[in-house]
């Protein structure tokens, strides 16, 4: 008993000397406050450690990412520690899983600056050496990743040894030697949960078992552990299941509840891909005006942007995760976000634009 509960405390120093890693961007981010509103930089550091948790999404930290980009403007220094968060480590708990897990939502980060750029991971992982090669050089010369997650750009060039995880929480198992996930031409979504049969995350099956060594493990820090354990993501089908109701009685419409849109073919399946601009969000001022999906199956897990090209990005990859849409309608939204970047506006308009692009002319954007 004694041996085992020395292994454990040994465990837990060693996972507790990579944790607080976050810190060193949250710094960064921190003292980029001559930039943007104030008070903006500190709230955006603030957030970061939360989304380099163990039991953070993987694709949270590219969604904060383009927060900082959008938020506090596109200076080089304000890029730079942008990058800094998209190929910092995020941490997992050594109780429960054995490797990390990499985002496989093919539309983050939305910044270009942002794209192409791989994470660091744990050097105890096998195949950290070539993984944290390729992070350090990805900072300087992006890899190839156009319509690719970052998931499939890691794949790509040599490292396999991750969970993929999507932005509503599904996973994958990690590659048995092949890449046809990832690096071929034919689909791009296929870490993306598209398929409703995406494994749920291990965190969920062995969560007890940390559990339970934390109860028997008691040192000055242990409470690092409640922090990092969560019950398992739910699979995008899910969240879609789940989430029916609350879409139909703010849709409204056919389609089980489900507005249709005016363009021929177009089937938008579970959702409405409308978007609006709406003052006074998340605790900003009535006067600061933010973009969001106004679908709430759209919206989860998507904070509202000053970007409207991160909401746009956003929407058309929902279609794919958990809308059901048909290939007419992803193909639509794509057109239309090309239109929107090219407008390069961001007000009402840009909203109207929107939503009239993709059927649904009149919508109110207000609210």
């Amino acid at each position: 008993m004694y041996s085992k509960l020395a292994l454990a405390a040994l465990l837990l120093a060693t996972a507790e000397a990579r944790f607080g890693q976050e810190q060193a961007v949250a710094n960064i981010i921190s003292s980029l406050s001559n930039f943007g509103n104030p008070g903006v930089a500190p709230t955006l550091a603030g957030a970061t450690p939360g989304v380099l948790l163990a039991g953070a999404n993987a694709c949270d930290k590219l969604t904060l990412a383009d927060r900082i980009v959008s938020e506090l403007g596109n200076d080089k220094a304000v890029i730079d520690a942008a990058k800094k968060l998209v190929a910092a480590e995020k941490n997992f708990n050594p109780f429960v899983v054995s490797i990390p897990s990499i985002c496989s939502d093919p539309a983050l980060p939305a910044t270009k600056e942002l794209r192409g750029i791989v994470p660091l991971v744990d050097p105890a992982v096998t195949g950290a050496d070539v993984q944290n090669a390729n992070s350090a050089k990805s900072l300087t010369s992006p890899f190839t990743n156009e319509g690719l997650s970052v998931a499939n750009i890691v794949k790509a060039n040599g490292f396999t040894n991750f969970t993929a995880q999507s932005s509503s929480g599904s996973t994958t198992a990690p590659a048995t030697g092949n890449n046809n996930n990832s690096n071929n031409n034919n689909n791009n979504n296929n870490d993306n949960s598209g398929n409703t049969g995406a494994v749920t995350s291990a965190v969920a099956s062995a969560a007890p078992a940390a559990t339970s060594v934390a109860s028997k493990v008691r040192c000055s820090k242990a409470t690092t552990l409640t922090t990092i354990v969560q019950p398992a993501a739910t699979s995008a089908a899910a969240d879609a299941g789940n989430d029916s109701d609350e879409n139909g009685n703010d849709n409204g419409g056919n389609n089980n509840g489900v507005q249709k849109s005016t363009l021929a073919g177009a089937d938008f399946g579970l959702c409405v891909p409308t978007m609006s601009f709406v003052g006074g969000r998340a605790n900003r001022k009535a006067t600061e005006f933010t973009f969001q999906a106004k679908d709430p199956l759209v919206a989860k897990g998507q904070q509202e942007a000053l970007n409207p090209n991160i909401i746009t990005n956003r929407i058309c990859d929902q279609l794919t995760n958990v809308c059901q849409a048909n290939q007419a309608a992803k193909t639509a939204c794509l057109d239309a976000k090309a239109q929107i970047q090219a407008l390069g506006t961001k007000d009402a308009t840009t909203a109207q634009k929107w939503n009239a692009l993709l059927g649904f002319a009149g919508t109110d954007v207000s609210q």
